[in-house]
């Protein structure tokens, strides 16, 4: 390429880029404060009912349940109910929601029941979080339907 091409590509006019609080800024900034709160939540609940060590870590697997069925409702007033700003579902579904519920105290939980000596304690936590996280999604979705229906008689 000769030096008059490459100078062309450099001087051709770019779009001005959308400032920070126009694209990504403020979604960023709301998953983070949702997830914050969702986090000090999940953290206030672990005080006041702490797993006793070796046994079934009933606090994380009532979060996570909780979390599941929330989530559930959540998805359908936001979808079929209400029109939603568009920051609603990133605050408080991937923000608070995600922040409440954990993946990474489940996996720990696990681990911790198996060096302790209790892998059947650890496989039944890890098959119940399972079932019952999707059940409890699934009869959120059709709770909050059921709602929705009978409100519209």
């Amino acid at each position: 390429m000769t030096a008059p091409e490459a100078e062309s590509l450099h001087t051709r006019s770019r779009a001005p880029r959308p400032s920070v609080w126009e694209g990504q800024g403020p979604v960023v900034a709301v998953v983070a404060l949702g997830g914050a709160t969702g986090a000090v939540a999940r953290y206030a609940a672990s005080l006041w009912w702490p797993a006793l060590d070796g046994g079934f870590p009933w606090t994380t697997f009532g979060i996570n349940v909780v979390g599941c069925a929330v989530i559930g409702v959540f998805m359908v007033v936001i979808t079929d109910v209400w029109a939603a700003h568009r920051l609603v579902r990133p605050f408080f579904g991937t923000g608070v929601l995600g922040g409440f519920t954990t993946f990474s105290t489940y996996a720990v939980d696990i681990q911790k029941l198996i060096d302790a000596g209790h892998p059947r304690t650890a496989l039944a936590y890890l098959a119940a979080t399972l079932f019952a996280a999707l059940a409890a999604v699934w009869l959120g979705v059709t709770a909050a339907r059921r709602v929705l229906t009978w409100r519209q008689r």
